[in-house]
């Protein structure tokens, strides 16, 4: 099991945003986190970046603990996220977000090679290396947030919200590129409002609501849940 997120509880000040939450993560699948806004989605995500500290429960990844890990010590044994809303650098060009997601790393050799797979994955950021990157449309810059994780070469990949804004055409090319990543072996958590494309793209899903996982399983058996086409998939 690569991750293992243990009855963690997360409070902000002193509510609680998500409850005895647990989940598994098989090396190299992509699992998904379902819900509405306020679910505890994000919450989960910020937790096992060490952006935000379980106030109970344990999170292990590829065989540590890591639940009290500092959030750069977690992208060092291999975590990366692209946050909600994408967040690049905008007044720096494509090219230096692109190295900011390789900034802890030493090794020029793995570096230069993933960054040729990044231009391989997104070829419009090797034509606007020298763009600034607040300049770029919605979906560049998530291509550009993608890309920028991926710089790190973690061994996870959590994306928060990946579709979110973007055209119904640029949601389908970002579903192509999120394939062709886990192709490669890269094991992704996702998180998405759009649990049509989420279900299509995992193999596993949790559906949380109201800061507790009220259904997990097989993403196929998710679709055809009741509960789960009458909330979240139209009908």
């Amino acid at each position: 099991m690569l991750l293992e997120v243990k009855d963690i509880t997360v409070h902000y000040h002193k509510v609680d945003a998500i409850r005895n939450i647990s989940i598994e993560v098989v090396e190299g699948t992509i699992i998904t986190l379902i819900g509405s806004n306020g679910a505890g989605k994000s919450t989960t995500l910020r937790a096992i970046s060490g952006l935000n500290h379980p106030t109970t429960g344990e999170i292990w990844f590829d065989g540590q603990r890591i639940d009290r890990f500092a959030p750069e010590k977690i992208n060092k044994v291999g975590i990366a996220q692209v946050p909600e809303g994408r967040r690049v650098f905008p007044q720096m060009t494509v090219a230096e977000n692109l190295e900011m997601g390789g900034f802890l790393r030493k090794d020029t050799d793995g570096i230069n090679r993933d960054l040729k797979n990044v231009f391989g994955h997104f070829p419009i950021l090797k034509a606007r290396q020298k763009q600034s990157a607040g300049t770029m449309s919605g979906g560049e810059q998530q291509m550009l947030a993608m890309g920028r994780a991926l710089m790190s070469n973690p061994k996870l990949l959590l994306l928060d919200e990946p579709s979110l804004g973007l055209s119904p055409l640029m949601c389908v090319e970002i579903a192509k590129i999120i394939r062709d990543i886990h192709k490669e072996g890269r094991t992704i958590v996702l998180v998405e409002q759009n649990a049509r494309l989420a279900l299509a793209l995992a193999q596993k899903g949790y559906v949380l609501e109201t800061g507790n996982i009220v259904l997990e399983g097989d993403s196929k058996e998710l679709k055809e849940n009741e509960q789960v086409k009458k909330a979240y998939l139209g009908g």
